[in-house]
């Protein structure tokens, strides 16, 4: 929503099993992991290659739109969710 410079993390399928199993076998119990490999990729980007693969223009929404377009769902995607896995590569190897 807005100008779409909000963040999503990202990982590839097979690296998040990796850091998991890491996690069952080396981590701690209650602690947190994160497996990004991206800190955040800006949801315009992802609304812009999305609209590429279905021959769709991407557009801004303001928070108003975005409720009436995405219900429920428009509280998330407006929020920004940069993540760091740095803490987790030390503590899993």
């Amino acid at each position: 929503m807005g100008d779409g410079a909000n963040l999503w993390p990202a990982v590839h399928h097979l690296d998040a099993a990796r850091v998991y199993r890491l996690a069952l076998e080396r981590g701690a119990r209650g602690e947190v992991y994160h497996a990004v490999a991206d800190e955040g990729v800006p949801y315009r980007e992802i609304a812009e290659a999305i609209g590429r693969q279905l021959g769709l223009p991407a557009q801004s929404l303001t928070p108003e739109e975005a409720e009436v377009h995405l219900g429920p769902l428009a509280t998330w995607v407006a929020n920004n969710g940069p993540a760091s896995n740095e803490w987790t590569k030390k503590v899993l190897g």
